[in-house]
């Protein structure tokens, strides 16, 4: 996590993503790794209901990076 509310251009804080994320974009017609390569992460956690929005929070301070490999 690391974000004050919002990242890049769009109005989302980030995302939750999950093993189920690429089969409901699929099923919404978006191609995940298509969208990730054009840098359009967002209309993938819009379409899915995964995207974070809090609102400008005004702060930047935590950092957390998880990578789990199964």
């Amino acid at each position: 996590m690391d974000t004050d509310g919002t990242d890049g251009p769009t109005e989302f804080a980030g995302g939750l993503v999950d093993y189920s994320t690429v089969h409901r974009a699929k099923a919404a017609g978006l191609d995940p790794i298509e969208k990730l390569t054009s840098h359009d992460a967002a209309a993938v956690l819009e379409s899915t209901g995964d995207a974070l929005k809090t609102g400008q929070t005004g702060t930047n301070v935590n950092d957390l990076k998880m990578v789990l490999i199964g």
